[in-house]
């Protein structure tokens, strides 16, 4: 039976995590895993649980480590030959930082000397990426601190915020085609991330009517959150996502005329897309 495009998700909480798991969500084609949006403590058992296999694609959007603890567990599974080689796409800001968190010792486990990125397909991302012959965008988000956290969307399909502040101007721009969009929102916010009052004083309507709130405190304050007339994820529910009625590629890069006497160069990447650049 052809499913199309859903997004499940294996986890919806906060860092404290508990029975409701740190929030991770999986986007699926036709029922079959493609591309798991972080990897936190428990996000593995769950995949695991929910398609008897492990993940072979994951995107990280930042590295705070109820999002990333997961990939050490995966590292020892991929070198004791119990799963596959992953592709990790990681956005380039924040490359050093995970390194620098998870994969530091020269030692990462005592079978065998090898490096901690040779057990994975570490695959840098800026703007975006390719990933089973579909353009995916990458944007920053607010959260932390500038350049720390990125969102996910696929044109036409949906948007994913990650951890975030609200961020209006950006989902005005990468989320300009009926994307469903999949946010952060806690029932009370903080300065990392968004609160109920603040997605009811920062989003206009028509975004309002389109968001699914994941990554809240418990489950009385999701049901709090369903009260003030939002969806909000569950831990294994899946959303259907609408067809894209156009799909989105990148940019292609051309030489423009030099203006100085110098010179024809080819611009950099258009920061726009970005969203706050």
């Amino acid at each position: 039976m052809n499913l199309g495009w859903a997004l499940r998700f294996i986890g919806t909480g906060a860092s404290n995590g508990g029975t409701l798991g740190h929030s991770a969500a999986v986007l699926e084609r036709n029922g079959e895993p493609v591309l798991l949006i972080d990897c936190g403590q428990d996000a593995l058992p769950r995949f695991h649980d929910t398609y008897g296999e492990w993940p072979r694609a994951i995107f990280i959007t930042h590295v705070h480590l109820d999002h990333i603890s997961g990939l050490e567990q995966l590292h020892g599974r991929i070198a004791l030959g119990q799963a596959d080689p992953v592709r990790l796409y990681v956005p380039t800001p924040i490359i050093r930082q995970l390194h620098e968190r998870i994969a530091n010792l020269p030692h990462p486990l005592a079978e065998g000397r090898k490096n901690f990125w040779d057990r994975f397909r570490f695959i840098p991302v800026a703007q975006g990426f390719w990933h089973e012959e579909h353009w995916f965008d990458v944007f920053e988000v607010r959260h932390h601190a500038p350049g720390f956290a990125h969102g996910l969307r696929l044109s036409g399909h949906f948007l994913y915020t990650g951890d975030t502040r609200p961020i209006p101007e950006v989902l005005r721009h990468y989320a300009a085609s009926d994307e469903r969009i999949f946010h952060d929102c806690s029932l009370k916010g903080n300065p990392s991330h968004t609160g109920l009052d603040d997605v009811q004083r920062e989003y206009e309507a028509d975004l309002r009517d389109r968001l699914v709130l994941y990554h809240y405190e418990s489950e009385a304050a999701a049901e709090r959150l369903v009260e003030a007339g939002f969806s909000v994820a569950r831990p294994g529910q899946r959303f259907m996502l609408g067809a894209a009625r156009h799909m989105h590629a990148p940019p292609v890069l051309s030489s423009v005329p030099a203006t100085n006497g110098s010179a024809a160069v080819a611009p950099g990447p258009d920061l726009s897309r970005r969203g706050f650049e």
